[in-house]
């Protein structure tokens, strides 16, 4: 198992800010775990417990809707954490966390990191920015929700994926989703997002390798309306 003081995973998250006693003391008390591609992380309803760091994979954070329906949140990648809202307040989780590929996680239970929270202030300064920025991605989520059509906003997912995450050798995106987390993301009817990619793919704006996809006109996917 690594240890806390020597991974270069802290350097992208809060966790940087914490002392190197402080990290040596997480360290023996943090779980490192597996997690395979599909698998449940924590689910709506669960009471977290502390936080987990992203060493290697991506997950995507989703609420269940009344209609039954999955809408994805957000998308946490490899060097960012999980669960920080499960410090500052007792409530359980209100998103599921799902792996969309296989992963490598790092559990730290919050009551050997809470303290920290109350005695390094760059450390919770660090965290409430993180906490902020969330925010700040919800409150676009929902101005994109209310103000842009499904082809804008798959348009748009399609830019971000690319952006965030790159491509493969042969230029397709280096993240493969489902038609249906497509959906899930941009908040319409699988039938839709299928019937909008069908669109780009004529248009010229992308292509398909098998189930995987490659953007050929990136700027073109940027001015869709």
């Amino acid at each position: 198992m690594g240890k806390c003081e020597q991974c270069i995973i802290k350097q992208f998250n809060a966790l940087k800010s914490l002392t190197s006693q402080e990290l040596v003391r997480i360290s023996n008390c943090k779980t490192s775990r597996f997690i395979k591609k599909g698998e449940v992380i924590f689910d709506e309803g669960e009471a977290i417990n502390g936080i987990y760091c992203i060493k290697d994979g991506i997950c995507k954070l989703s609420k269940l809707s009344e209609n039954g329906k999955d809408q994805i949140v957000k998308m946490v990648v490899k060097g960012q954490l999980l669960g920080q809202r499960s410090l500052i307040t007792d409530e359980t989780s209100n998103l599921q966390a799902v792996a969309l590929n296989d992963m490598e996680v790092c559990f730290i239970p919050k009551n050997e990191i809470i303290n920290d929270l109350q005695s390094n202030s760059k450390f919770s300064f660090d965290v409430l920015k993180e906490m902020a920025h969330d925010l700040k991605e919800a409150d676009d989520i929902i101005v994109n929700m209310a103000q842009k059509s499904v082809r804008q906003r798959l348009g748009e997912t399609l830019v971000y994926i690319h952006d965030s995450f790159g491509t493969n050798s042969d230029g397709t995106l280096s993240v493969l989703l489902s038609r249906e987390d497509f959906a899930n993301i941009v908040g319409a009817a699988t039938e839709s997002a299928i019937r909008i990619l069908s669109q780009f793919k004529k248009e010229g704006l992308i292509m398909a390798i098998g189930k995987q996809i490659k953007i050929n006109d990136l700027e073109g996917l940027k001015r869709v309306e």
